[in-house]
């Protein structure tokens, strides 16, 4: 006749089911860690220089806006230690540009490097004649025509009769102003369809290099709250054609990631 136990001797015995149960659940996480490592999206490059190069860095155009006034030079260099664009401005004014095609629902987030000799002294960025800038990051947006309404469409069909073709939709400034609070948002001087961020300001940080993160889809819906708009470009300057100044200034390290990703500077 078998021997009966009570429920309570059942107590004595090893927890082997408990044990099973933490082997399936340590497993599935290290499942769910690989799939999670597997499908991170890595950092999107768009500007990687070359730094003992020189002349410009593949892809990138300069942008003469005004005949009037030179152009700003630029060239690729190693300074001090970092591979970069370097911008030099002599009462001056043009842009480094390059196309983009950039999801920002996948990377809204970009990461920069920059630097500057020393703010300008006479800069004004409420002010056409004061509208200069040691070093700005200048981001492009293209919108549908039905996003932006009739009056919107002729002030731009205006701009470009007199500024080109090239002349965005809408466009976000990253400037690194001479005295205006860092976080300021305001409009162009010269046009509303482009908003000026202030990220860096005066002379505290200059002479050494500096990075920057900046949420691109939240920057855009600041600046322009829900405009339905697609990144196209992406262009560098130090221009001081309005105040008569020369600037130096540098970037580097230009690439996109996903909001919960690190930068990836080198």
């Amino acid at each position: 006749m078998r021997e009966q136990r009570s429920p309570t001797a059942f107590a004595d015995l090893p927890p082997v089911a408990p044990t099973l149960g933490w082997l399936r659940l340590a497993a599935m996480a290290a499942v769910l860690l690989f799939c999670g490592a597997a499908f991170a999206v890595p950092p999107l490059w768009v500007g990687r220089f070359a730094g003992s190069a020189g002349g410009l860095p593949a892809g990138w155009t300069v942008e003469h806006l005004n005949p009037r006034f030179p152009a700003t030079e630029y060239r690729q260099r190693l300074w001090d230690g970092v591979a970069a664009v370097e911008a030099t401005a002599v009462r001056s004014m043009a842009l480094l540009v390059r196309p983009l095609a950039v999801d920002l629902e996948i990377t809204p987030v970009l990461c920069w490097r920059w630097r500057i000799d020393a703010p300008l002294l006479n800069a004004d960025l409420g002010s056409k004649a004061g509208d200069d800038y040691a070093a700005r990051v200048y981001l492009s947006f293209s919108v549908p025509p039905a996003a932006l309404g009739l009056a919107t469409r002729s002030k731009l069909a205006i701009a470009r009769s007199l500024w080109g073709a090239s002349l965005p939709d809408a466009a976000i400034n990253y400037v690194w102003d001479n005295k205006h609070p860092i976080g300021t948002l305001r409009a162009n001087a010269y046009t509303d369809r482009a908003q000026l961020v202030v990220l860096e300001s005066g002379a505290e940080r200059a002479g050494r290099w500096v990075t920057e993160r900046r949420d691109v889809s939240s920057d855009l819906q600041r600046a322009f709250g829900d405009l339905p708009a697609r990144l196209t470009g992406l262009a560098i300057a130090s221009d001081t054609d309005n105040t008569g100044e020369s600037a130096r200034a540098g970037f580097a390290d230009f690439h996109f990631v996903a909001r919960d990703a690190a930068c990836a500077f080198p």
